[in-house]
């Protein structure tokens, strides 16, 4: 058994020192290779083939079910809808006299203004239009049951405005009405903001694990080029790690290393994203030339991506941006505050941030607890910062908790001119709260340019020979 132990020992030792050999070799055709030109090809030249992260990995298709659980359920709140207004009117008939004499005075006699069989009738309106588009024929839009709920609305004001008597029977003049109107706008809410909203994110889920390859691409991790070496004295199974800059700490806590594994594993997301800009589509420009764009994602949805030039040395807006996050709230009015829980190591931190309300009061304010990892390569500075939880700082009932994907700043340098730079911001929430993601993808784009408009009068104050940072040219 020691012999066994002993031999593994050296493979691993084996095994470290040709893996360094071939990072020494990397880095060294990096330095000889030049700048970056682009940002598609942002890290490129650092590329190297890892595995895939494990919260990443993907597992394989199964067989997917013809109509989802989502959807059934709201299937069977909507024949719930038809019964409940039956039988509320079967109790109705039955209240106010005979049943047969009702019966034949509501429906063979049936007069607008007095009788409820209309109501019955609009009921299974709405049955027979939600069943069949969203179980027979399983549409993914919303516009029959915006059809459904619009008819329903616009008949019952109409009733109740005209109607004679009707309210002054007995009480179910005011309770068939009511609920008719209250169970249309929750089938709409529940189309709307659970069965398409859930049943989207599946299909990511399965298309993700239907292509693996497309998948180990999406999650690939550029390292940095303070990552390509390994000191010849650490041994298998040490409880030492090393920084980016390859300087060593003792080791860890369990829950530090966790910290640092997720920065890590934001930062492969992030360069994935740099690295697809051919597939960005422009959303919204600015009049000072910025603009931002979209990307679909697997997993992650739509990500929003800000492109600004900057008339200034990189390593400003460096300072303010991703150096001092607890100053950014002195210049920007999207941030509240922003405050350092932990310092983990020289890369990685843990904040709390406060972000002000977005479009006017549409999105209020809410919080985050992100961990930050900082690298400084070559030609660029990059922060990513992911959600996380922290036992400082746990979720309250006074704000709302959002949720960020993997983002961050990035800040690259020009290969011709040091006194220019491109900043970037990588914008990917979940809100949370039940709000319409039409009005927030609207209203997010007008936050990102205000952010940017603030970072240069920032950098603009604090150097005031940088005058021109007030009123930047179109960038050629």
């Amino acid at each position: 058994m020691k012999s066994t132990k002993s031999e593994k020992n050296l493979q691993k030792i084996w095994g470290k020192l040709r893996l360094r050999r071939k990072h020494t070799t990397l880095a060294k055709e990096m330095q000889d290779g030049g700048s970056l030109p682009a940002i598609a090809s942002l890290n490129s030249s650092y590329s190297t083939s890892l595995t895939l992260p494990s919260p990443y990995l993907l597992l394989p298709p199964v067989a997917r079910k013809a109509v989802s659980d989502v959807r059934r359920t709201f299937c069977l709140f909507v024949t719930f809808d038809l019964l409940f207004i039956t039988l509320l009117w079967i109790i109705e008939l039955n209240v106010t006299g005979p049943i047969l004499d009702n019966l034949a005075d509501q429906v063979i006699r049936y007069k607008f203004k007095s009788s409820f069989f209309d109501i019955v009738l609009l009921a299974l309106f709405r049955f027979l239009c939600l069943q069949i588009g969203y179980a027979a024929f399983r549409l993914k839009h919303w516009w029959v049951v915006a059809i459904s709920t619009l008819v329903t609305s616009v008949f019952l004001v109409v009733k109740v405005i005209v109607s004679e008597q009707l309210l002054s029977k007995n009480a179910f003049g005011y309770v068939l009405p009511i609920t008719s109107f209250v169970v249309a706008w929750l089938e709409t809410w529940f189309l709307d903001f659970k069965v398409l909203t859930q049943e989207a994110e599946n299909d990511r889920a399965y298309l993700a694990a239907s292509n693996a390859d497309r998948a180990s691409m999406l999650y690939s991790h550029p390292v940095s080029d303070g990552q390509f070496y390994s000191p010849p004295e650490s041994v298998a199974d040490s409880d030492e790690y090393l920084d980016e800059e390859g300087r060593r700490y003792s080791a860890a806590t369990f829950q530090e290393k966790e910290y640092i594994k997720q920065g890590q594993e934001a930062m492969a997301v992030l360069d994935e994203i740099l690295s697809q800009e051919e597939n960005w589509k422009l959303e919204k420009s600015s009049d000072t030339g910025d603009a931002v764009y979209t990307l679909e994602m697997l997993n992650y949805g739509k990500i929003f991506i800000l492109k600004a030039f900057m008339q200034c040395p990189p390593e400003f807006v460096y300072q303010e941006t991703i150096m001092q996050p607890e100053k950014i709230a002195e210049w920007t009015k999207t941030v509240i505050s922003c405050q350092v829980l932990q310092r983990v190591d020289d890369n990685t931190l843990v904040t709390h941030d406060i972000a002000a309300s977005v479009g006017g009061g549409i999105v209020s304010s809410r919080d985050y607890v992100n961990v930050r990892r900082i690298e400084r390569r070559e030609d660029c500075y990059i922060s990513v910062g992911i959600s996380t939880n922290h036992d400082a700082r746990p979720p309250s009932d006074r704000c709302v908790r959002g949720e960020n994907r993997p983002g961050g700043f990035v800040v690259l340098k020009s290969s011709s001119n040091p006194s220019v730079c491109t900043f970037i911001w990588v914008l990917n929430t979940d809100f949370k709260g039940h709000l319409p993601r039409y009005l927030i993808h609207q209203a997010l784009p007008s936050g990102m340019f205000e952010f940017v408009s603030q970072l240069r009068q920032r950098i603009a104050d604090r150097n005031p020979s940088l005058y021109q940072l007030r009123c930047p040219p179109h960038q050629p």
